[in-house]
């Protein structure tokens, strides 16, 4: 069920979760967040999003503090990030790092030639998220916005900037 904010009337809880859904798969790079025991460390990842798995997976280095961290304190946080449309996405779930050469494979780009010669360096592990709730700020374009914040620095009056709902995924 969504939290309730004040400008929120406009979606459902299941619009705001197929909201979250497309604009994490439409966005694809995120913040990763992970937590080592005394602070928060984030990096930008690229996020392949599948919904009818309700998961999201990244290819990652087999070295790196992220992997140790999720090992001890598998809860993450996605933040995802579209400035020119006001967009802002936020899932938080358990991460789970592996060596499943298949799904690793399947999920191979020519992206990640950047990283890695093929599907089958040795060095490639998978990290999935298993999402368990989710954040949308969905605002209007960047001149809706302007004209929004204009007019509340001429009245004194908080601009109406667009949907903002918590659901549980």
């Amino acid at each position: 069920m969504a939290k309730e904010h004040p400008d929120d009337n406009k979606k459902t809880p299941a619009e705001v979760t197929d909201r979250i859904w497309e604009l994490a798969k439409k966005i694809d790079i995120c913040m990763f967040t992970t937590w080592d025991g005394q602070n928060q460390r984030s990096r930008p990842l690229s996020a392949r999003v599948f919904r009818e798995e309700n998961a999201i997976h990244f290819l990652v280095d087999v070295e790196g503090h992220k992997n140790a961290e999720i090992e001890r304190f598998p809860t993450v946080s996605l933040a995802w990030v579209d400035s020119g449309g006001h967009k802002y996405v936020v899932i938080a779930g358990k991460a789970k790092l592996s060596n499943d050469r298949a799904k690793i494979a399947s999920l191979w780009s020519d992206w990640d030639k950047a990283w890695w010669n093929d599907e089958n360096d040795p060095s490639i592990r998978l990290i999935t998220v298993t999402p368990e709730d989710g954040e949308l700020w969905d605002s209007p374009n960047a001149a809706v916005t302007f004209a929004k914040m204009a007019v509340a620095a001429v009245t004194g009056a908080p601009p109406k900037m667009g949907d903002n709902a918590e659901v549980k995924l």
